[in-house]
């Protein structure tokens, strides 16, 4: 049998061998509208695609942003039970004398973790920012060492700490695409502290301040994040929003105003659901696929990706189709449950791969009978003679 028929009969084996997605014709989106910002960038959550970016990789100042990766390795001693919410911490004297946007914090007291990091999310207070990392990193230089290794760990290439609160210093820096990574980060991997961030406003010592991610009060689905300013990095603004599901961050750096960076970051906000929609290809373990299992008692396998494949796709013109390779062809008993049997791959209406997940056996394969395993071994050797 030719190579071409043996094809053709194994295809005819397995159903779903090709999935075709119902597309239309690709049209690119239109461009993102005019920003004053000098960096930003707008990225998918739920897919990590970038839908709109301009100089995403120029190293810039970061002014208060700097506080995110500070309130990263917060939640993570939360995580690990290093920390609790509850846990007080020790105000020094260094932390009460931190100059900028401040908390009010009084040296000598005692505060909890959660009302710290209210004052770093909704007061952007430098004091309080200082008062943790002393509790986490003994000092505020182990505390920047600390904030450094993190940047690593999590892949920030282009990021740079010299402080822990932004106030202005040489050589601290990072760029628009790490700080989306970095919020992406904090979003998908601390969930159970999301509810920080959407705070409105906070009282402590009697003195109340409103977060200044104002988009908070205008835009239903936007659920906060962070600003910063500094004469060398401009205004700029971090925004996490959701709606139904479908959930943006939008990075603005080194716009000239306040009101610059507010208006920059809701016409992002709102390019992204105007014209993008997340696209669910394949659910994880979802059954794609029942392809031919010889030598075994089922004479089939139910076979699935090991994880949610989900796209960012233009609104009205989608073209995603998929199809499946096979690691190995044929497939023979035993196999495990779980087993790597192949790739489910995602391409674009040109045929350019766009993403791939591999595809697992949802259950075990055994062995078949002796009649079983004889007669399905002569149809082996004519698919390989």
């Amino acid at each position: 049998m030719s190579r071409p028929s043996v094809l053709a009969a194994i295809a005819a084996l397995l159903p779903g061998l090709t999935a075709l997605i119902p597309a239309r014709a690709a049209v690119p989106p239109p461009p993102p509208p005019p920003l004053n910002a000098h960096s930003y960038m707008l990225v998918d959550v739920n897919t990590g695609q970038v839908l709109a970016a301009k100089n995403p990789d120029e190293k810039m100042p970061m002014a208060s942003l700097t506080k995110l990766m500070a309130v990263y390795i917060a939640f993570s001693a939360l995580k690990s039970g290093q920390l609790s919410l509850d846990t007080p911490v020790l105000i020094s004297n260094a932390a009460w004398r931190t100059g900028g946007s401040r908390m009010f914090v009084n040296p000598g007291s005692e505060v909890s973790v959660l009302n710290l990091l209210k004052g770093i999310i909704v007061d952007s207070g430098n004091d309080a920012t200082v008062a943790l990392a002393q509790k986490i990193g003994g000092t505020r230089a182990g505390f920047v060492s600390l904030m450094n290794e993190y940047a690593r760990r999590l892949g920030l290439h282009s990021t740079h700490y010299e402080d822990v609160d932004g106030l202005p210093v040489p050589d601290h820096y990072t760029t628009a695409r790490d700080l989306a990574k970095l919020s992406m980060d904090l979003i998908r991997d601390f969930p159970q502290y999301r509810f920080i961030f959407k705070i409105k406003k906070f009282t402590w010592d009697h003195i109340t301040q409103r977060n200044r991610v104002t988009l908070l009060w205008t835009d239903p689905y936007v659920k906060g994040m962070k600003t910063g300013y500094t004469k060398a990095a401009g205004y700029c603004m971090i925004i996490y929003a959701d709606r139904k599901g479908m959930r943006l961050v939008s990075v603005v750096l080194k716009t000239p105003s306040w009101d610059a960076r507010v208006n920059d970051s809701q016409a992002l906000i709102t390019y992204g659901y105007n014209f993008f929609k997340n696209e669910k290809v394949a659910a994880a373990r979802e059954i794609l696929s029942r392809p031919r299992v010889y030598e075994s008692a089922a004479g089939y396998a139910p076979v699935g990706p090991a994880r949610t494949v989900e796209l960012t796709v233009l609104r009205g013109h989608n073209a995603l189709r998929t199809h499946i390779e096979w690691n190995h062809w044929p497939l023979v008993a035993p196999i495990a449950a779980g087993a790597d049997v192949g790739t489910l791959i995602v391409t674009n209406s040109a045929g350019r791969s766009i993403d791939s997940v591999p595809l697992v056996t949802l259950a075990p394969v055994p062995e078949g009978g002796l009649f079983t395993r004889m007669s399905d071994a002569v149809r082996l050797w004519f698919l390989h003679a």
